[in-house]
């Protein structure tokens, strides 16, 4: 039988029918879902209200070993046929967006606007949906299957989240197979994984008045330098390799030569190897550009040095287009209309790609846009989003198998 076969099996299905029309009978409750997590901030490094809320909601699914983890993860492990398999479906708990953020949503029309209400909060919710859909219906999965809330996916929390529960956790090495449900479309699915590495990096020197003391050494031509020096690096177009200085800061005042300085650089690359390469000649550069500053003026007072901090590291990986979760999956995507395009993305999908884990991500289905801004939205339109949902559902059901 041809995957497509196999999945046309499975969407045909009378059980599959009736988990899709609990998805439309449901379709307010999960609106309201979505409403009510958006609602419940969660910073940077302050999930905890919602992943309290979401542990709850977990429970009161009927899920077994609810649980939070060290780290913060929320989950809840609905039990298949016993064929040892695990497969986790997970949607992150983390929005941008910092306390205090106004995360009332508003609503106009079948549109819902509030900061994070689709970056990742729409998916927590379609989580729960999948959830209520395959009880109603009776589905019973070859795979265990564990539903997460994670922390930590969004910039600075570099996956910790994922990187605890591939890595630490209790199921650590048990993980067969991955979702990421991240975002709302489904006409991509991310199966390269963009390696990162973040750092701040402070240039430190000894200072003094502008004027005065003209010609000593200064750590913002030092890092300046160094700015124009990672200027200059060509990068592959192909595998795609990105850097930037991203933010800067330092000084005291506009006459006083600087004790220090700072900026935060993020390097990037959808391969490995040229992560690596681009990540050795940043470091070169930093020595060149301290060098020749303390080599161009004054160093009676004192040198240039610099400190280097890592604030991010994410690892670059892929998943086959060969392999059987994605081949299932674009064609459960596919049978809805959707094109399913490979494409490259920073995900919770990266740890078990650099684990040689398949693993991908997918959108929760509907539309929406603005992420990471204060107008973000989506679009709650109930044709539209239940298609996307039945095709997530349909794409998560072929991987873990349906027990007749």
């Amino acid at each position: 039988m041809t995957t497509e076969e196999t999945v046309a099996g499975l969407i045909e299905s009378p059980a599959f029918r009736k988990a899709v029309a609990t998805l439309a009978a449901e379709h307010d409750r999960t609106v309201e879902d979505i409403i009510t997590l958006t609602e419940i901030p969660a910073p940077p490094f302050g999930e905890e209200k919602r992943a309290a809320a979401y542990l709850e909601m977990l429970r009161a699914h009927g899920l077994e070993d609810v649980e939070q983890d060290e780290i913060g993860n929320v989950m809840g492990l609905r039990r298949g046929a016993g064929n040892g398999s695990l497969m986790v479906v997970a949607a992150h708990l983390d929005t941008v967006f910092p306390a205090g953020t106004d995360v009332k949503v508003r609503r106009e029309g079948t549109k819902l606007f509030a900061p994070g209400v689709g970056d990742d909060t729409r998916s927590l919710a379609v989580l729960l949906a999948y959830m209520r859909a395959m009880d109603a219906a009776g589905i019973r999965t070859r795979s265990d299957i564990l539903f997460v809330g994670d922390v930590g996916e969004e910039g600075l929390g570099d996956l910790r989240g994922m990187r605890h529960l591939f890595t630490q956790g209790k199921y650590k090495g048990k993980i067969d197979a991955f979702f990421s449900i991240d975002g709302t479309t489904m006409d991509r699915m991310t199966v390269t994984g963009v390696g990162s590495k973040r750092y701040r990096v402070a240039f430190k020197g000894p200072g003094g008045h502008s004027y005065g003391a003209f010609g000593r050494v200064s750590p913002s031509f030092a890092m300046a330098k160094a700015i124009a020096l990672l200027g200059e690096v060509e990068v592959p177009k192909q595998p795609k390799t990105t850097y930037s200085v991203s933010v800067l800061g330092g000084g005291t005042s506009v006459n006083a030569i600087p004790n220090d300085v700072w900026m935060e650089v993020d390097l990037r690359s959808e391969a490995p190897a040229e992560l690596e390469k681009l990540h050795a000649r940043f470091l070169e550069i930093l020595e060149e550009a301290t060098q020749a500053e303390n080599a161009a003026r004054d160093v009676d007072a004192g040198l240039i040095s610099y400190t280097l901090t890592t604030i991010g590291d994410r690892p670059a990986g892929n998943t086959s287009l060969e392999s059987e979760l994605v081949t299932l999956s674009r064609a459960a995507i596919k049978a809805h209309g959707y094109e399913a395009r490979p494409a490259a993305s920073s995900t919770d999908a990266n740890i078990g790609m650099s684990l040689g884990i398949p693993a991908i991500q997918i959108g929760s289905g509907g539309s929406g846009g603005r992420e990471h801004s204060l107008e973000e939205w989506i679009d709650v339109e109930p044709t539209a989003s239940i298609r996307g949902m039945s095709a997530g559902l349909a794409a998560v059901l072929a991987v873990a198998g349906v027990v007749d």
